[in-house]
């Protein structure tokens, strides 16, 4: 069975093409075509590999939907393509951030599911929007071809009602304003892959997993359920990201209406594309380049780093503190796995725990590897991010259901 997958990021779209036979492996495989594009408003950049091989490509797309296009005509007639026709593709997965209260699992997408996908968007302006692009653009080029819907807040839909319902007015709590987490699909995996590496029960773990890319979040999973997480409501929620600034005292906002008279489209600007590591550093949302300019003296860009640090340090012991102790600590996505520094930086901080990194392993670190010392009382374990392949895997089994 070809599995197409459709990854919607803010600005950003992957597709991977994966085949499953009789079951799914139990270690996750390379796609067998795999191609991003990725656009902002001042440059354009664009991914191609197959097979292994990575290439580049310019891309000048400016929308989910374009991207999609142009991606999926390359899948089987372009120069690199994939497959002989069309009709091989079996299914189609898409990631979706936000489902609401409404969707718990992996979905058949219907006419009225993409409504109501569309209806969240104002809760998750930067990613809902472009998912339905997709499913719209497969609609024209694939006709009928399944497709299914695969949500990032599916795995914290049951966090339990201390972690999730705000210290509001109650009724906020009954139209819908809670906690819903997110990057809950990397995150389940995570935990999945962990009791692998560790070889435990996953139902005896306690976890915390740090999704840490230009969206950031953690979970505390405990026997394999998320019991806290630090997005809320929207994906603005929590620790410090990219653009996004994480926590921030509400009277903030209201101060700014009420002094400088922001609207609410000028504070959606500012939160979702102005604050973070953009913001404090001035130079860019990129935890590489924020590094190569500390180094440099840059003191805005140091900042940036202390605080996204600061901010990591604290939630991870907040999430200690839900789940009682520790049995791994989880690195994934951009930054988690690729930044030493910042994994070093913040595992400093909890020494006391009897949780020690091996210096030489992280410097070095490879994906799916424990990076601690031989004498650390916590695994510290790196994790290569598989949205991609958890949702084929959704899609195989609801395909086989």
């Amino acid at each position: 069975m070809k599995i197409l997958v459709l990854n919607a990021g803010s600005s950003s779209l992957k597709c991977s093409l994966y085949e499953i036979a009789a079951a799914p492996p139990s270690e996750p495989p390379s796609p067998l075509w795999e191609r991003q594009m990725d656009w902002r408003e001042d440059w354009q950049r664009g991914k191609r590999r197959r097979g292994g091989a990575a290439g580049a490509s310019v891309s000048a797309v400016k929308s989910h939907g374009a991207a999609a296009r142009s991606i999926l005509r390359d899948l089987w007639s372009g120069p690199e393509k994939a497959i002989q026709d069309r009709r091989e593709i079996a299914i189609v997965g898409h990631r979706v951030v936000h489902g609401g209260r409404e969707f718990l699992k992996p979905t058949r997408v219907t006419s009225d599911v993409i409504r109501k996908l569309e209806s969240l968007a104002s809760l998750a302006p930067l990613h809902n929007r472009g998912a339905a692009e997709g499913i719209k653009a497969v609609q024209k080029l694939l006709g009928s071809v399944p497709q299914v819907a695969v949500f990032d807040t599916a795995f914290h839909h049951d966090l339990p009602l201390p972690a999730s319902v705000y210290p509001g007015p109650y009724k906020w709590f009954q139209a819908g304003i809670r906690r819903y987490g997110f990057h809950g699909i990397n995150h389940e995996y995570c935990a999945a892959r962990a009791a692998q590496l560790l070889q435990r029960n996953p139902e005896k773990l306690r976890l915390i997993s740090c999704h840490l890319g230009n969206g950031c979040s953690l979970a505390a999973i405990r026997g394999g359920h998320s019991i806290d997480t630090t997005m809320g409501f929207t994906p603005l929620d929590g620790l410090m990201m990219g653009t996004r600034p994480g926590s921030l005292d509400p009277g903030i906002l209201t101060y700014l209406i009420r002094t400088h008279g922001y609207s609410a489209q000028e504070l959606d600007r500012v939160l979702n594309h102005e604050s973070g590591l953009l913001g404090i550093s001035g130079i860019s949302n990129d935890m590489r380049t924020l590094l190569s300019a500390s180094k440099r003296g840059n003191a805005r860009a140091r900042l940036a780093f202390d605080i996204f640090v600061h901010r990591l340090r604290a939630e991870i012991a907040s999430m200690l503190a839900t789940l009682g102790g520790i049995d791994a600590l989880i690195f994934t996505a951009g930054i988690g796995e690729n930044s030493a520094e910042v994994r070093s930086a913040t595992c400093d901080a909890f020494e006391f725990l009897g949780l020690k990194l091996d210096r030489r392993k992280n410097r070095h670190a490879r994906p799916d590897r424990n990076i601690a010392a031989s004498n650390s009382k916590v695994p510290v374990l790196v994790i290569r991010a598989q949205e991609d392949w958890a949702i084929a895997r959704a899609c195989w089994r609801l395909r086989k259901a």
